[in-house]
C-alpha cells in the first residue's frame, strides 16, 4: 500500500492510560495506516511473528506508539524488536526486509519534561534515553524521523493533550505523505 504507516501500539495497560487511548483515537482513522496494538493480539507474549513481518512488511512506515517504561519501551515491544527485527530478516546478511522505510516513536511520559534534567528526578534530558530505540531503526536501515514525546501524560489538561494528538495525527499524515513521495 502506498504510503502506507503500520501503528505498532504496545501499552500494557491501554484501559488505564488516558494519553494512550486519545493518542490511538488521534491515528486510529489515518488513511492508509494499520493499527496492531501488541497486547491486545499478545497477552501471552507470544507473538506470531510471520503475521508481524507482513504487517510490516506491506508498509512503507512504522510508528512504535507506547508509554516509556523504565528508560525504554515495554516488555512486549522490546520482544516484538527482538523476534520481528530479527538478523537475516531485519539486519545482518540477507536482513533487508525493512531497510529504507521510515520509523517515527511516538511516547508518553509519567514525568513532566523539567524531570528530565541533571538534578532531577531521571537525570538527564529525555534526549539521553531515546538513543536505543533510534538506532534499533537505524541498525535495521531504517530512516529515524525525530520522536514524538507528550511529558507528563497523565497530567496534563484534555485540551493539551489534545492538541499533542493532534500533532502526533499531522506527523503520521506527513510520515505517510513523504513515504508515498519515497515511492514516486
Amino acid at each position: 500500500m502506498s504510503g502506507s504507516a503500520l501503528i505498532v501500539f504496545a501499552h500494557p495497560y491501554p484501559d488505564r492510560s488516558r494519553a494512550g487511548r486519545v493518542l490511538l483515537d488521534a491515528v486510529r482513522d489515518v488513511p492508509r495506516a494499520s493499527v496492531r496494538s501488541l497486547y491486545g493480539l499478545y497477552p501471552d507474549f507470544a507473538i506470531d511473528v510471520e503475521a508481524e513481518r507482513a504487517a510490516l512488511l506491506a508498509a512503507q512506515s512504522v510508528v512504535w506508539l507506547c508509554p516509556f517504561y523504565w528508560y525504554g519501551v515495554p516488555a512486549l515491544l522490546h520482544l516484538w524488536f527482538e523476534k520481528v527485527l530479527a538478523h537475516g530478516w531485519a539486519y545482518g546478511e540477507g536482513g533487508t526486509a525493512v531497510r529504507g522505510k521510515r520509523a517515527l516513536w511516538v511516547t508518553t511520559t509519567g514525568a513532566p519534561e523539567t524531570a528530565y534534567a541533571p538534578g532531577q528526578v531521571h537525570g538527564r534530558p529525555f534526549e539521553a534515553y531515546a538513543p536505543a530505540v533510534e538506532q534499533t531503526a537505524r541498525f535495521c536501515g531504517m530512516r529515524w524521523e525525530p520522536y514524538v514525546v507528550v511529558h507528563g501524560a497523565h497530567r496534563i489538561s484534555d485540551a493539551t493533550l489534545a492538541e499533542r494528538a493532534a500533532e502526533v495525527r499531522a506527523r503520521i499524515l506527513t510520515l505517510t505523505a513523504l513515504t508515498e513521495a519515497d515511492d514516486a
